[in-house]
């Protein structure tokens, strides 16, 4: 786990840094990507889509098309 999510676990506050790449609006993970995966590990895309309050369908297309972007990268 990143440092910054360390620090809001020894705390028990959630992330104030909107800016911070590893941000998220999940106040039930410190509002923080790393504390989310250190907690429950993967999940599935249904999880993703009731957490963000969109579909499944919507999840995958995100995926897809990140996906897509990292494989131009390479």
């Amino acid at each position: 786990m990143i440092e910054c999510a360390r620090v809001c676990c020894d705390l028990e506050v959630s992330c104030p840094v909107q800016d911070c790449r590893s941000w998220i609006d999940y106040e039930e993970d410190l509002n923080c990507v790393n504390v989310a995966i250190d907690k429950h590990g993967e999940m599935k895309l249904k999880d993703v889509a009731e957490r963000l309050g969109i579909t499944a369908a919507r999840v995958q297309q995100i995926e897809k098309a990140t996906l897509t972007k990292m494989k131009k990268l390479v």
